[in-house]
């Protein structure tokens, strides 16, 4: 008879238990949001890029 085939779950460590939740490291909370354009900024940055499509936003 065949021996039952070994899994990587059966052959890692257990993971330890999560005690708390931790703060995200610096890399993470240094991410700055994204801007929003107003619809002027949005205008004029369209006016100056005519190869982009200024068509309806969706």
């Amino acid at each position: 008879m065949k021996p039952p085939t070994k899994r990587l779950s059966d052959l890692k460590p257990p993971a330890p238990p999560m005690d708390v939740y931790a703060p995200p490291k610096p890399r993470v909370s240094r991410q700055k949001p994204g801007k929003v354009l107003s619809a002027a900024e949005r205008a004029a940055f369209l006016a100056a890029r005519p190869d982009l499509d200024a068509g309806p936003k969706k």
